[in-house]
């Protein structure tokens, strides 16, 4: 009877904390923004402006990027940040190595590159929307895409909208690019372009080989094992598949990302696959000033393995959604 009484104590203390937790965000003026559930973080949006004050300090911030907590079991992230092992890889991301354009002064720009951002850069200047209720939070943060000489060449709108379903984080990912000059062309290849999500640099460091991936046409695959497009590999495996899954390892846990791929973005699409935990597609295509480009993804994270026929089902939701 006692044991009785102290579960229901318990449960009835832990009730309202779980039906009335609220998604919130806090602002760190300036470097970045932090979503929570109730007492639980999710994610991290990082905006540090670029700062040139050194090699090492501009490398760090030339480019906004999103982070997502380990929240099921602590607070560390399970995506990778600056530094590391390919150190342009940032957590969930989005640009382009290979951009050409002709500004208003009819100088030509050539082979622009903000994915590694040598030159070029990625700008947040301001947030244009913040919403968090109990059910899910978004964003929006517009960022400047800056040449080679520093002058921006095109804008985008870049929404994230989070919610919970079950045990898993779903993230939407919206993007509207707006060239600043007449058109440009985006350009690149499957593994320096497009919008990817790496994982922690420890998956790199110590538990690649048991990175797997989950496909279409063929289910789970063996870990360790990629497949990459490449001229020689264009078919089904590689191009316009409507999702795909990663599994890794971190901390003695397996996480699954699930990939999805909206109908309306430009196709063809080709894929990538890393077993450090880098994955994604990428497509190239010319956008116009009257025209801007608009793209959507969604990725849905679990602490714990995915089934083909669950992420099959996540994506027709998606695409119906």
């Amino acid at each position: 009877m006692i044991r009785q009484l102290a579960l229901t104590v318990l449960f009835s203390t832990l009730l309202p904390q779980l039906t009335e937790a609220q998604f919130s965000w806090k602002d760190t003026e300036g470097k970045y923004l932090d979503l929570t559930h109730g007492s639980r973080s999710i994610a991290r949006y990082v905006y540090e402006p670029v700062d040139d004050s050194s090699i090492e300090r501009r490398n760090e911030t030339y480019k906004p990027f999103c982070h997502i907590y380990q929240w099921w079991s602590g607070d560390n992230f399970i995506t990778k940040g600056p530094g590391g092992k390919y150190p342009h890889h940032r957590g969930i991301y989005y640009g382009f190595s290979r951009i050409s354009y002709t500004d208003d002064a009819g100088v030509k720009h050539e082979k622009v590159d903000n994915w590694h951002c040598r030159k070029a850069a990625q700008v947040h200047r301001e947030f244009t929307d913040k919403v968090a209720t109990k059910d899910s939070a978004s964003f929006t943060s517009r960022i400047d895409w800056l040449g080679d000489n520093g002058t921006a060449f095109a804008s985008e709108s870049r929404s994230m909208t989070f919610s919970l379903q079950n045990k898993d984080i779903v993230i939407d990912f919206t993007s509207t690019l707006t060239p600043l000059i007449s058109s440009l062309l985006l350009d690149g290849d499957p593994q320096h372009a497009g919008f990817q999500f790496r994982a922690s640099q420890e998956v790199f460091e110590k538990t690649a080989k048991a990175t797997y991936f989950i496909r279409p046409d063929s289910g789970i695959g063996k870990p360790g094992v990629t497949i990459n497009w490449s001229s020689k590999t264009d078919n089904e495996q590689t191009r316009d598949l409507p999702w795909k899954g990663m599994a890794f390892r971190l901390k003695e846990k397996t996480y699954t990302v699930a990939y999805l791929d909206a109908l309306s973005n430009p196709k063809p699409a080709r894929y990538s696959e890393r077993d450090y935990g880098r994955f994604g597609s990428y497509f190239a295509t010319e956008v116009a000033k009257e025209a801007p480009l608009t793209v959507n993804y969604r990725l849905i994270i679990r602490m714990g393995e995915m089934t083909p026929e669950e992420i099959s089902a996540m994506s027709e939701a998606f695409a119906n959604n």
